[in-house]
């Protein structure tokens, strides 16, 4: 087994989903976002199943690399056995269902090995564009079963406006909803436990039992305010990851240790560059993930153009 790894670009995974986007321009090509016929909701960029692009891993899958270089790529976070983090790209053009996700605890109740805290990163809101996180308060798990039921899911939600740029956090037993017009960048615990509560009507099953009795009424959702540091903007930091957002321009580069020991990502919005780092030099992509092992030490990021990255870890 390696005992180091180099910095590994992934192809991005797309989702249908019945609240999705045709036209995932201007992030993806129109070969790309016509190659399902039904509309895209999520694109996966470190899915599981997600392909390194290319270099000397081409081919393989993430989680081939979790098992082949678990060390290297995992660190203390070998006994995952997957990559920690799980970040998509959303693309509702309708209203996603309203949902809840459980916590470690209820998850390996119910035989999966984590909960999914989450966060969502707005790289682009229409005018009047809002989410829903978390239950207006008083209201008790009866109210929310009739509503499912009887169409009025909406009106027990506490809904946000959000703009381009604002962080919103999701912990797990949240009920919470995305309306349309927004893209959004999703870090999250690596899961896909997802409990339905009402979904307007949509031939889907619904999980009211199990989203009920995760539900709380009280979490700590909503936006975060960003911090600057000493090298870009510091979005969140929580139990389960910190996301970090880089600027830079057209021929310049950002040297971090900062990261050492974790594995960790980098998701390219604007612009293109490349990470170094001793093991290896890796591209980043538009709307893609560059992965790094928890093996790298130290990182240079160079912009080929003007660049701006966000950097999801553990």
């Amino acid at each position: 087994m390696p005992v180091n790894l180099p910095p590994f670009l992934l192809k991005p995974v797309f989702s249908s989903r019945p609240w999705g986007r045709r036209d995932l321009s201007p992030w993806y090509s129109v070969e790309e976002s016509t190659a399902n016929s039904d509309p895209i909701g999520e694109a996966w960029l470190t899915g599981p199943q997600s392909v390194v692009a290319e270099g000397e891993l081409a081919g393989k899958t993430l989680q081939q690399i979790a098992w082949e270089s678990r060390e290297a790529l995992l660190g203390e976070w070998r006994e995952e056995n997957e990559f920690p983090l799980l970040l998509k790209l959303l693309f509702p053009d309708d209203k996603l269902s309203v949902q809840v996700h459980p916590d470690d605890a209820q998850a390996k109740q119910i035989g999966q090995p984590r909960g999914k805290t989450e966060c969502w990163y707005v790289v682009n809101a229409d005018p009047g564009a809002t989410v829903a996180c978390g239950l207006l308060p008083g209201v008790h798990p009866e109210q929310m079963r009739e509503a499912a039921k009887d169409g009025s899911m909406e009106s027990l939600l506490r809904f946000l406006p959000v703009s381009t740029g604002d962080m919103v956090f999701v912990d797990a037993g949240t009920v919470h909803a995305i309306g349309p017009g927004v893209t959004l960048l999703e870090t999250q615990q690596t899961s896909d436990t997802t409990f339905r509560l009402f979904d307007y009507g949509r031939p889907r099953e619904l999980h009211l039992d199990s989203g009920i009795a995760v539900s709380r009424a009280e979490t700590r959702a909503g936006k975060v305010q960003p911090v600057s540091t000493a090298q870009g903007t510091r979005l969140i930091a929580e139990q389960y990851f910190t996301v970090d957002r880089f600027a830079l321009r057209a021929g310049e580069e950002l040297i971090l240790s900062d990261a050492a020991g974790k594995p960790h990502c980098f998701t390219t919005l604007e612009g293109s560059g490349t990470l170094e780092a001793a093991d290896g030099t890796a591209a980043l992509g538009k709307a893609a993930a560059t992965v790094v092992p928890a093996c790298t030490t130290k990182l240079t990021v160079r912009a080929q153009n003007d660049l701006i990255a966000v950097r999801s870890m553990p």
